[in-house]
């Protein structure tokens, strides 16, 4: 990649205003030590090359899900203790951004010379889902530009910009996500939109993926002078591949709202501000803020009121007390009962936040 002269003294700059030090705290020795100068000064071009990737990305139409990931700080026994979020750094989108680079140039290097191989595959979201995210997200005072599709994409990332920080950042952020189309592995080139490649595949994790075990061992075929391999098997190991990510995907979500509910088991007797996240004709569902755990307040248990459920309002409307709880409201709420069996959270309702 060629450098400006802005980019190169903003490169420069870098290299002489970053510590050398590793504290004794995030060191993997448990030490402090100092990082040699030349390691210092590539690790920072690194990070500057990777902050241009990214901007180019988002200039030419990526989307931008830096989702919270909810973890558990655990006992010796396994037990969670204590909740926290993972959110992404300027380390993780540098390994992120070379990452990138190096599947869609592997993708693209196999698919200009038009020969069977394994793509990572996204496609643009349905327009009725969009549609549906407008009228929800409209209730925070949001709104999505929807007349094309580069003006989708930047409309989705102003509002994940917008949202962020917020009450209901968790709640918007996986409302976008649930529009998009699901990412699959397919020999069926038809880019990939939340990226906004026209070529990528899944190349830099063999260790953990097979399709990336796939790529390197036809990356290699073709390189020995290989011919084009048969695309209706190789299409039938994708669709495999799929299949198995969703059951880990599953999987994955599962074992995270197991560690919530057990986490909460030991805390009937506090109560919690969350969000409403949900509202359907038997209640609502409320994530708690502090901890992203959701449950329900079934209704009929709504004792300051007779709610009704509101399908235009998307809300419960008290009968008497014309009282209304709809997305987004803060409420208090109490464990009622956690099952770990069915994975599920019920609570009280306790009152709206004024």
């Amino acid at each position: 990649m060629l450098l400006d002269d802005t980019n190169k003294k903003s490169l420069a700059k870098s290299s002489k205003s970053k510590s050398d030090i590793i504290p004794a705290e995030i060191s993997l020795t448990g030490a402090a030590y100092k990082v040699p100068q030349p390691i210092v000064d590539a690790t920072l071009q690194l990070d500057e090359l990777a902050k241009i990737l990214r901007r180019k990305r988002m200039a030419n139409g990526a989307i931008s899900f830096d989702k919270v990931e909810v973890k558990f700080n655990l006992n010796k026994e396994a037990e969670p203790i204590g909740v926290f979020f993972k959110v992404s750094k300027d380390a993780n989108h540098l390994i992120e951004e070379f990452m990138l680079l190096a599947n869609r140039k592997v993708a693209e290097f196999i698919g200009k010379q038009k020969k069977t191989f394994i793509y990572r595959i996204h496609d643009e979201p349905n327009e009725d889902k969009l549609f549906n995210l407008q009228a929800l997200i409209s209730k925070f005072g949001y709104k999505l530009d929807l007349r094309n599709k580069n003006d989708i994409s930047k409309s989705l990332n102003q509002l994940m910009e917008d949202v962020n920080g917020k009450k209901e950042q968790n709640l918007v952020d996986t409302l976008a996500i649930r529009t998009m189309s699901k990412a699959v592995y397919s020999t069926d080139n038809i880019g990939h939109y939340g990226l906004a490649f026209d070529y990528y595949s899944h190349f830099t994790s063999p260790i953990r993926r097979y399709p990336d075990v796939m790529a390197h061992r036809l990356l290699q075929y073709y390189l020995d002078g290989g011919k084009s391999v048969d695309e209706e098997t190789y299409e039938e190991k994708c669709r495999h591949s799929s299949d198995m990510e969703g059951l880990a995907a599953q999987a994955e979500r599962d074992s995270i709202k197991y560690m919530q509910v057990k986490y909460m088991q030991d805390h009937k007797d506090e109560e919690f501000l969350g969000v409403i996240s949900g509202v359907t004709e038997w209640g609502i569902y409320v994530e708690i803020i502090e901890n992203k755990c959701e449950g329900m307040c079934r209704i009929r248990e709504i004792k300051d009121d007779y709610y009704t459920f509101d399908d235009k309002q998307y809300a419960l409307v008290g009968e008497v007390s014309k009282n209304i709880l709809q997305l987004g409201d803060e409420v208090y709420v109490k464990v009622k009962n956690a099952d770990l069996v069915k994975k599920q959270l019920d609570f009280w309702y306790l009152r709206k936040k004024e």
